[in-house]
């Protein structure tokens, strides 16, 4: 019997599939076509300390290949977050995993000491690297000191118990080296990769597309950045689990994902064209997963750096 189950830290789940922070805020948009409890776990949209209104519209500019995006971490904020997404999802069955994002470091441990006596949270996603804050300055991983400062200042105020999941970015020199630091700083799996840094220009207007100028790049232009990402992490720290994203639409997009290193997949801008994008994945690539003659995910994972001799 095939086994589709998987881990990240200490954290297990049923299946690989994940949602993507971000693209299906808590769930409720996908809870109309589709039962929670049937994705590994729902990602939520990271969240502030704060309420944050995001930036000036538009926000969204399409692409050939995806689309860019520059929210600016619109939220309500943790308190009424706690107080409402949280216990919604546990009613619906959901496997849960709280994004975070903050501006400072202090904000990252306010962040965790809220959340640490919160039940029926999986796994903990910090987000150190979302492109689209109004200062550039603040992205956390693009620094191995500014990265370290923040997941260390995690780990202390969450404890021991609640595995930590840091979001990289790709928009740095080498992520293998961001990559030791948060994992030396107290991050037990790592999430590659967020949104690549893009721009778009209307040749009508002659300006930017996007009020805020720039935004994250997502879609499948980005998928062979992510396998790249994955793929070098995996080969310099082999035993740290990866939530692979980026671009993936099909079951051969997460397979390949898998072979590159990730242990589970998660599924962003697919579903604003697809609702079902993650369900369909889901089926997908565990059909892969049989066909290439895996008995289970876990098997699977890394498997193109195996040397052709032991293919």
């Amino acid at each position: 019997m095939f086994n589709y189950q998987t881990t990240l830290g200490q954290a297990e789940f049923e299946n690989p599939i994940f949602t993507a922070s971000g693209c299906a805020g808590s769930g409720k948009e996908l809870s109309q076509f589709f039962e929670l409890s049937q994705l590994g776990a729902v990602v939520t949209k990271s969240i502030m300390l704060k309420a944050r209104s995001g930036r000036a519209t538009p926000r969204m500019a399409e692409t050939p290949s995806g689309m860019l995006n520059s929210i600016g971490l619109q939220g309500p904020g943790i308190d009424l977050f706690l107080e409402n997404d949280v216990p919604w999802l546990r009613n619906q069955g959901a496997t849960i995993v709280v994004s975070i994002a903050g501006e400072s470091v202090e904000d990252y441990a306010v962040l965790a000491r809220k959340i640490r006596a919160v039940p029926g949270i999986s796994a903990l996603e910090v987000n150190i690297s979302c492109p689209n804050v109004e200062n550039r300055g603040q992205v956390f991983a693009c620094h191995p000191e500014t990265a370290r400062a923040a997941i260390q200042a995690v780990r202390r105020n969450i404890g021991g118990e609640l595995p930590i999941i840091a979001k990289l970015t790709p928009d740095v020199t080498s992520i293998v080296e961001i990559a030791q630091e948060v994992v030396a700083a107290g991050a037990d799996s790592l999430a590659l990769i967020n949104t690549v840094l893009g721009m778009v220009i209307d040749t009508n207007t002659m300006r930017p597309k996007l009020a805020g100028k720039t935004g994250g790049l997502s879609g499948p232009a980005i998928r062979p950045i992510a396998v790249r990402a994955i793929y070098q992490v995996h080969a310099a720290m082999p035993h740290v689990k990866i939530l692979g994203m980026g671009g993936v639409a099909s079951g051969q997009d997460a397979f390949e994902l898998i072979l590159a290193g990730a242990s589970a997949v998660s599924i962003g801008t697919a579903t604003f064209g697809n609702p079902m994008a993650a369900m369909k994945v889901k089926e997908e690539l565990r059909n892969e997963l049989v066909d290439h003659g895996f008995d289970s995910l876990r098997e699977a994972v890394g498997y193109a750096h195996r040397s052709e001799g032991n293919l």
